[in-house]
């Protein structure tokens, strides 16, 4: 290590953390690794020591170049900022470090490029591209397709995914991978891949995703997995003492109370909840009860607006903060002593992130509670809770071959060159998620998207020469894929105004078409009048005090893990065994030591189970499942299938019958 740079590390660290003990020697060799540990442990500081360190030297020998050389990309917005920051930050006190002893000072410059980032910093990037490039999976898929920034991809010679398991299992994964081997292509060599993860099974699936293929085997990936799971004090808290016995509106007041009082208990609270509309629903009613020192924070509000509400929760300026998914990734927010999850987080993982954002700092007790208003809800926290004691994570799930996805990756290969059929095939192969795509699926997109099917007419967006094995872009193609690009479903957004012209966030077109010039909504926690619509610009007024309507937004309801699922089901079965072996005594006392809920939930859990089995005998369980008849009041007869295994297994079973 350059002396600058080992010096500069001794001054603020004790030492290496275990994943960075392991994996720095490993980057440092230029080998690809999968970094999995626990929250808190430096893995951002892993991946980026050794880079940091390598362009240093180069400047030191005369050759760091005008060119982009490590591509950081991660699964959000807010958290490639707060990377900008946290790599700033030590690049200025090398850069005092080095004034104030006469050295050459670090010339290394970091750029962002997401959603966020204005024309103006695009075109500057344009012109002088930084040394670390910090972007998303969307901003990555358009870059590669853009020909006066794609000649700065020449020449990297790492690429850092970061939190790498919430991209994994989804489609954006998908397009992900289909990028990294692009960018393996137009490179025309191989460059150092970095993953770095949360605990995660098998690990070894993900580390393949993150590999890819070469000559039909998977590349070599050392996968350095630090277990060393934080001491967690999670507990699973009822707003009332039998839920069963209350409507669900003072149950869902009783909250409110609840809340108030843990976050006055405690110095800093991050609540989560599942849904940005839920997060300003939490916020806005919790400063109606006087809670002060509180604001929202979700993707929806401005740039400026996150930025300041994770500034002041790093700064200690914040009793709580309220969150849906925007802040449980590795955001530097400071010290949080308590971390409240509302309702079910619909998996392990997602759970065992929200809460580990509770005693960041490395070797910290992660304090969480999980609240729930509705016995279902409850149910699952309980079934959570238990499995997060038990370390029982959900398993990864990567999608196989979505020929969508495909079909995006190929319209995007397009605008780089004219391909060779073949040529594109393996390169599409060469992803983990295709690398067993066969040829006739890849043929049957290709005629898609050149409208040579003649069961499915579209718009033509390639044109396909069967003959000669080529396929190139049509006219218009590239303003298609630009603004069709990504796998998040999106909803037309309409950028909200205050009447002086500061940006405060964005609202949904379906909501901004039942607005009228009276009308009071809630963004970031606090109220404001619709005045005028122009564009796709809404003018607001401050309406502070006034009762608002809450705004929403598509796409957000969490599916439930297939595993945890399995694990509700399995505990209905459990529970309703022991309260018939034991009595409801004897449950209620194994469910507070067995799942770590409070009274109030014990009751109201055996509650629940006694209700449903003296109405219906048989309950949904991981085992049977319940199929429930009745008539309307048309007096047409209609099925409810109870299938306890989660959104994704339903949605099959739905298809399946309806076709």
């Amino acid at each position: 290590m350059e002396p600058l740079i080992g010096e500069w590390f001794q001054s603020k660290f004790k030492g290496l953390t275990e994943p960075q003990a392991y994996a720095v020697p490993i980057i440092h060799a230029r080998k690809n690794v999968l970094v999995s540990s626990p929250t808190g442990s430096g893995k951002t500081l892993t991946a980026f020591l050794s880079i940091i360190n390598e362009l240093y030297a180069k400047q030191l020998r005369g050759e760091l170049e005008d060119r982009i050389y490590c591509l950081y990309v991660s699964p959000l917005k807010a958290l490639a900022n707060d990377i900008n920051r946290n790599l700033e930050e030590p690049l200025h006190e090398l850069t005092a470090r080095a004034q104030k002893e006469g050295r050459l000072e670090p010339l290394i410059r970091v750029g962002v490029r997401s959603g966020d980032t204005s024309a103006q910093e695009r075109q500057r990037q344009v012109r002088h591209p930084p040394h670390i490039f910090i972007t998303t999976p969307e901003s990555i898929a358009i870059i590669l397709s853009t020909p006066k920034f794609r000649e700065h991809f020449a020449n990297v010679e790492w690429v850092i995914l970061d939190e790498i398991h919430e991209v994994c299992s989804s489609k954006r994964g998908s397009l992900l991978s289909i990028c990294l081997e692009r960018l393996r292509e137009q490179t025309g060599r191989d460059f150092v891949r970095i993953g770095l993860s949360a605990t995660i099974a098998p690990i070894e699936e993900e580390a393949k995703f993150l590999a890819g293929y070469e000559n039909g085997k998977v590349r070599d990936m050392h996968i350095v997995e630090v277990d060393t799971r934080k001491d967690l004090d999670l507990a699973v808290l009822c707003p009332v003492r039998d839920m069963t016995a209350v409507p669900m509106e003072v149950a869902n007041a009783r909250m409110y109370d609840l809340l108030s009082k843990l976050i006055d208990e405690h110095r800093t609270t991050l609540i989560f909840t599942n849904t940005r509309s839920g997060t300003e629903h939490v916020s806005f009613r919790l400063k109606e009860r006087g809670v002060e020192d509180l604001e929202a924070h979700h993707g929806s509000l401005s740039k400026v607006t996150r930025l300041e509400v994770e500034q002041k929760l790093k700064d200690g300026q914040l009793k709580a903060a309220v969150s849906s998914t925007s802040l449980e990734l590795g955001i530097d927010i400071g010290y949080i002593d308590l971390v409240v999850q509302i309702g079910s987080p619909k998996s392990v993982a997602k759970g065992l992130q929200r809460i580990g954002r509770a005693g960041h700092a490395y070797g910290d007790t992660a304090v969480g509670r999980m609240i729930a208003f509705e016995p279902w809800d409850l149910m699952e926290c309980a079934t959570l809770a238990k499995a997060a004691y038990d370390a029982r994570i959900d398993r990864v799930d990567i999608p196989s071959n979505p020929l969508d996805v495909l079909a995006q990756a190929l319209v995007a290969m397009s605008l780089e060159k004219r391909w060779d059929v073949d040529e594109a095939f393996e390169l599409v192969r060469r992803s983990h998620t295709f690398h067993d795509l066969t040829k006739k699926d890849f043929l049957a997109v290709l005629d898609y998207l050149s409208s040579r099917n003649p069961d499915i007419k579209v718009f033509a967006k390639i044109w396909f020469d069967e003959e000669e094995g080529r396929i190139g872009k049509k006219k218009g193609t590239r303003m298609i894929y630009y603004t069709n690009v990504g796998t998040i479903p999106e909803e037309g957004t309409y950028h909200v105004f205050s009447e002086r012209g500061s940006p405060l966030g964005e609202l949904s077109e379906k909501f901004v078409e039942y607005l009228s010039p009276s009308d009071i909504f809630v963004l970031g926690g606090r109220t404001y009048q619709f005045v005028r619509a122009r564009g796709t610009s809404v003018y607001v007024k401050d309406a502070s005090g006034r009762r608002p309507t809450v705004p929403s937004w598509t796409g957000e309801m969490l599916p439930r893990s297939f595993d945890l699922s399995i694990a509700v089901g399995e505990f209905r079965r459990d529970l309703a065994a022991k309260i018939a072996k034991d009595g409801e005594k004897a449950a209620k006392e194994w469910l507070r030591e067995e799942y770590r809920v409070d009274e109030g939930s014990a009751q109201s859990l055996t509650s629940y189970v006694q209700e449903q089995e003296a109405l219906i005998p048989s309950l949904p369980t991981d085992r049977q499942v319940l199929l429930e008849g009745y008539l309307d009041v048309k007096g047409n007869r209609n099925v409810i299938f109870h299938f306890p295994f989660g959104r994704r297994v339903n949605d099959a079973l739905s298809r399946a019958f309806a076709f």
